[in-house]
């Protein structure tokens, strides 16, 4: 598959939604996780996505990634690198903690009390199909480019730098991510820095 052809099916995958409106994360996620064909693709590793029952997995002979770590420290199959998880491309911290009600209690605190975390939370323009171990890594970790780092997920070429606690997502997911953000921005009144915002801006001219 093209890159082009793929990010063609990023913006067909996020607009299938567009005129839906959700009230919880797990809400978005059973809609969005329906809405999956053979065509979608996973954001950083443009892997293939497979239907078994109603798990999802992601065909890593399609995108030629493998696992940073294939097992858990207790010598478990990891098995966050075998499934798709749901991204926040704003994760959840970065939002949540521009809401007071995220320095009252953090993110549980805000699913109780605040509407407008749940549907920053729960909005489908924010939300892509990631690869478990690699939702897990990138953890709140913000985006950046990163020319001194290696790529640890076999032939996906995202790159992640825990102690900078930075990401770099592969050129054919940067678009998908800076409109993502600007987004957020319009939408709900999200803060980004002048640093970000100039890396974005530069990302969508991509």
């Amino acid at each position: 598959m093209s890159r082009f052809f793929y990010i063609i099916v990023l913006y067909f995958f996020a607009l299938t939604a567009s005129a839906q409106d959700f009230s919880s994360f797990s809400q978005a996620k059973k809609y969005l996780s329906k809405q999956v064909t053979e065509d979608s693709r996973t954001l950083y590793c443009n892997c293939g996505i497979t239907k078994r029952g109603k798990k999802l997995v992601p065909d890593t002979t399609s995108c030629g990634y493998t696992a940073r770590l294939p097992y858990t420290r207790n010598g478990k199959e990891n098995a966050r690198a075998n499934r798709i998880e749901w991204e926040h491309i704003v994760s959840a911290w970065e939002f949540g903690h521009q809401l007071q009600c995220w320095q009252q209690g953090g993110r549980k605190h805000c699913r109780k009390v605040s509407e407008k975390f749940r549907k920053m939370e729960a909005d489908i323009h924010n939300l892509a199909p990631a690869i478990g171990e690699i939702n897990g890594d990138r953890s709140n970790y913000r985006f950046s480019m990163l020319p001194n780092t290696e790529a640890n997920y076999g032939a996906c070429p995202v790159k992640i730098d825990f102690k900078l606690r930075r990401i770099e997502p592969p050129y054919y997911a940067r678009k998908r991510i800076a409109d993502a953000y600007f987004y957020m921005e319009k939408t709900y009144g999200l803060k980004i820095s002048t640093q970000q915002r100039k890396l974005f801006t530069a990302w969508q001219k991509q």
